[in-house]
């Protein structure tokens, strides 16, 4: 039995073929060594283990491993695909890619339903949209009425939920999102292009 260096168990847990992830996703195989570098910097930068965390997730996103947030949680929640409690660099490459500018549309809009699926009962209901975009505007730092807030979910709800029953389904997100691409402009990075 050879020896193993500590470099290669790291490298070995969780770590995926850069060519066989660039033929599961839209990078090239240069863009997923260029995310697994990314991907080394963020799974170091608190805990070094070699696998993403949620502080560092976090840290990475918002330059803050701290504060509690939603829509951190939310993301990570979504990216952390065998549901562990720690993103590995396959999930990491294929959570990503939803960000890809090549990504079909309709991937995009599946993602951001997830996304507001606080949950996970397959519809949008109005708290969980309330919730989504209080996160939004605090990790933002805008400060709006609890009037003005209420506003943006009475009239997303007046244009998305097309059946009247409360709530928003995957169809109908699917329509609105449609009628409102603002709502996916930041699904797409642009620099990847």
């Amino acid at each position: 039995m050879g020896c193993v260096s500590s470099k290669q168990l790291k490298r070995a847990q969780g770590y995926e073929d850069p060519n066989i992830l660039a033929k599961e996703t839209t990078f090239s195989v240069n863009e997923v060594e260029a995310l697994h570098e990314l991907y080394n910097k963020i799974s170091q930068s608190i805990i070094k283990d070699g696998l993403i965390h949620k502080e560092e997730f976090q840290l990475a996103l918002f330059r803050n491993s701290n504060k509690k947030n939603l829509f951190a949680d939310r993301i990570f929640d979504l990216f952390d695909l065998k549901r562990n409690g720690v993103i590995e660099f396959g999930e990491f490459v294929r959570s990503l890619n939803i960000f890809h500018p090549d990504t079909p549309m309709a991937e995009k809009i599946a993602f951001a339903f997830r996304l507001y699926d606080l949950r996970g009962t397959g519809f949008i209901e109005r708290e969980e949209l309330k919730e989504m975009v209080l996160a939004i505007l605090n990790e933002s730092e805008l400060v709006l009425s609890d009037d003005a807030v209420e506003q943006i979910v009475d009239q997303t709800f007046k244009q998305a939920d097309l059946n009247g029953d409360g709530k928003i389904d995957s169809e109908e997100w699917k329509a609105f999102a449609s009628k409102n691409p603002g709502l996916l402009k930041n699904m797409t990075l642009p620099y990847l292009k």
